[in-house]
């Protein structure tokens, strides 16, 4: 699900910019979806603004079926509900169905010569680069880099107080990235400044960004900025941490050097066998922290939401980490990569978290061929070559049809006894993607949220002040506003 928020307010601009100048005759073809009735010109856009972009996908997916297409400015996006829908969306090869398009606006931010700059050949060997630091064996390295940075951060808690969680969250979340992706270097002694740039960055992405993304605005400008420092810090520790090998003293001379991101980037190697610039090192780590950073944080603040707000599941929760703590002879107190793993409740809280409150209300890819989609009625459709296409995952994640009372937070959906997800298909639960370019952090992700969550409920006793959150907007879908809690200070044992 890499930086999938980006795309959802440039789709309009860009699939204009496709369309622009250009007339297309064509033979005879198949129909192609229905279009949804709005108003002249501006098309659903009113009834987005007025209602909701879920409402509208909604009252469409009820009125017209699985496929159709809302139209505004002239642009057609063609949505497809469902997985009986979905399978060439989410498996079709990049010059069929490409993603490529969709996040050019990303560019100035991470750089030139990364991920949506290059070409998919290149962009596939990058990611392979991060596949290759994302292994299990790293990441029972990482695990113990993060219960470090959260034990030394909550230590700070007193005996009792109140927290906006959501802050704490994100700011935990930095220091686990500080540790285990950026490296001990930015972690011991550049934490603050890297955070701060990092904040420039995000800062610098505006409408007029999607529009005219080097204009010379004072936003952009920061953002410049912020990254022409950020290539400069990583690197001035690349060339150190290669002057310190070349010297005789490794990267594992320093216990956790060879586990963090950027060290797995600076060995990295294409299959033309040369390695990686500084240059590139810096742009894939700052998409990285793009992608996971709002991602785990979103997550992780609606789970401990709905925990808070659902007595029931926080109790069997806070259960199974007692259980667990009992049952680890070597240690009580000790949370690590396999007791990560046995956290069977906790998993099923933060999957089910996810599937009511997706950190993207759409995935969108673009149609590079015209493809023939068939729905489940039998009915058949044409999507013409150049249109916009977009999975709906705040309507996907309600389907009756797959999940049983759909509103309701009930983690025992995605238990063995029931399995509501593989039930309907490998694409009924895509809150992560899925196919060509599922989320490869989807395992880290569980793991740092995990960590979190599972400290809280070892040491802590929460009880939520502020209401329930509303969610912010259909951008950012993060809880809206402040979340407010009371803790206190507990053993589990006893």
């Amino acid at each position: 699900m890499a930086i999938a928020v980006l795309p959802i307010l440039s789709v309009l601009i860009l699939a204009a910019t496709k369309q622009m100048g250009r007339t297309v005759f064509a033979p005879p073809k198949r129909r192609e979806p229905p279009v949804a009735e709005g108003a002249p010109l501006l098309g659903v856009l009113p009834a987005i603004l007025t209602r909701s972009l879920q409402g509208v996908i909604c009252d469409q997916y009820l009125k017209l079926g699985s496929v159709f297409t809302l139209s505004s400015l002239g642009v057609k996006v063609t949505f497809l509900v469902g997985p009986e829908v979905s399978a060439h969306f989410f498996h079709a090869a990049e010059s069929e169905i490409s993603i490529g398009d969709v996040y050019k606006v990303t560019v100035p931010i991470f750089g030139k010569g990364v991920g949506y700059d290059v070409d998919n050949d290149t962009r596939n060997e990058q990611h392979r680069f991060f596949a290759d630091t994302l292994r299990p064996a790293k990441l029972r390295s990482h695990a113990r880099l993060m219960v470090r940075e959260v034990e030394e951060y909550f230590a700070r808690w007193g005996q009792s107080g109140t927290v906006d969680l959501k802050q704490q969250v994100e700011d935990v979340l930095l220091l686990i990235a500080s540790r285990c992706l950026l490296g001990k270097e930015v972690r011991d002694h550049m934490h603050d400044e890297v955070s701060s740039l990092l904040r420039e960055l995000i800062g610098g992405l505006h409408l007029v960004s999607l529009f005219f993304p080097y204009l010379p605005t004072p936003a952009h400008r920061r953002r410049d900025r912020a990254r022409a420092r950020l290539e400069e810090i990583f690197s001035g520790i690349a060339r150190l941490r290669k002057s310190s090998c070349s010297s005789g003293r490794g990267a594992g001379d320093d216990g956790d050097r060879d586990h963090d991101m950027l060290q797995g980037l600076l060995d990295s190697r294409y299959r033309d066998g040369r390695g990686t610039t500084e240059a590139e090192v810096t742009g894939l780590l700052v998409a990285l922290l793009f992608a996971g950073h709002h991602t785990s944080a979103t997550v992780t603040t609606w789970t401990a939401a709905r925990l808070l707000r659902h007595t029931e599941w926080l109790h069997a929760a806070t259960e199974e980490q007692r259980l667990l703590q009992r049952n680890d002879q070597n240690d009580a107190a000790a949370i690590d990569y396999d007791v990560l793993l046995r956290m069977d409740v906790l998993h099923r809280s933060v999957k089910e978290a996810l599937r009511l409150h997706p950190v993207t209300p759409m995935i969108l890819r673009r149609a590079r061929r015209p493809f023939t989609v068939r729905t489940q009625d039998g009915s058949e459709y044409e999507v013409p070559e150049g249109r916009m296409l977009a999975s709906p995952l705040v309507v996907n994640n309600l389907l009756q049809g797959i999940y049983r009372d759909p509103d309701v937070f009930d983690p025992d959906r995605f238990a063995a006894w029931r399995e509501e997800d593989r039930v309907g298909g490998d694409l009924a639960y895509t809150s992560f993607g899925a196919g060509k370019h599922a989320c490869m952090g989807e395992g880290y992700a569980y793991l740092q949220i995990k960590v979190i969550l599972s400290h809280l409920l070892r040491n802590f006793e929460l009880r939520l002040l502020s209401p329930f959150p509303e969610t912010e907007n259909m951008i950012s879908m993060r809880p809206k506003g402040e979340v407010m809690v009371s803790y206190r200070r507990r053993s589990l044992l006893q």
